[in-house]
């Protein structure tokens, strides 16, 4: 058995002879502390305009501006009949109804459950989703049957000059 293990190191009455007594206090608690609450401080004031823009827009304050979109004319819409077309971009699928002599409507033509395309069914009055027959009120775009939840989005039409145009999308409102 050696006397080698037992030894202490230096003539000091502890083993704290490793630790560098300048440096002891530039990380203790307290200074952890102070660290971690401005870290968090500068995300926070990092991260607040991008927070008050996601405020805004789920809150529905920011208004998005469309182009305006000539969908058809008038006289090539009969009453009764729907005709489709692209709104707010070219790959955005929608429908627009012409129920009376001066009401249209017009939706996303995009089924809320699953994305499928609706379609409309003059016989019956109801815009149909054939993926799993969600039904949807023409008046309105909420659902009556069907396993559709929300209602479809709207677009807002304008009559102008004997055409009907698109020239926006109504907020979603939970």
């Amino acid at each position: 058995m050696s006397d080698k293990n037992n030894k202490i190191p230096f003539n000091e009455d502890n083993y704290t002879h490793n630790i560098n007594r300048n440096n002891e206090r530039k990380l203790d608690r307290r200074g952890f502390m102070k660290t971690l609450v401005g870290a968090a401080g500068v995300f926070a004031v990092s991260s607040l305009p991008w927070g008050v823009l996601a405020a805004k827009e789920l809150n529905g304050l920011g208004d998005k501006k469309y182009p305006k979109q000539k969908i058809t004319d008038v006289s090539a819409l009969p009453i009764g009949d729907a005709v489709d077309f692209s709104f707010p971009g070219e790959h955005d699928s929608a429908i627009l109804i012409r129920l009376s002599e001066k009401k249209y409507v017009a939706y996303q033509n995009a089924c809320t459950h699953l994305r499928c395309p609706v379609f409309w069914q003059k016989e019956e009055q109801e815009m149909l989703c054939p993926c799993h027959h969600g039904k949807f009120d023409v008046e309105t775009g909420a659902p009556i049957a069907g396993p559709p939840r929300r209602p479809l989005p709207e677009i807002h039409v304008r009559v102008e000059n004997g055409a009907v145009f698109a020239v926006g999308v109504k907020r979603y409102e939970a």
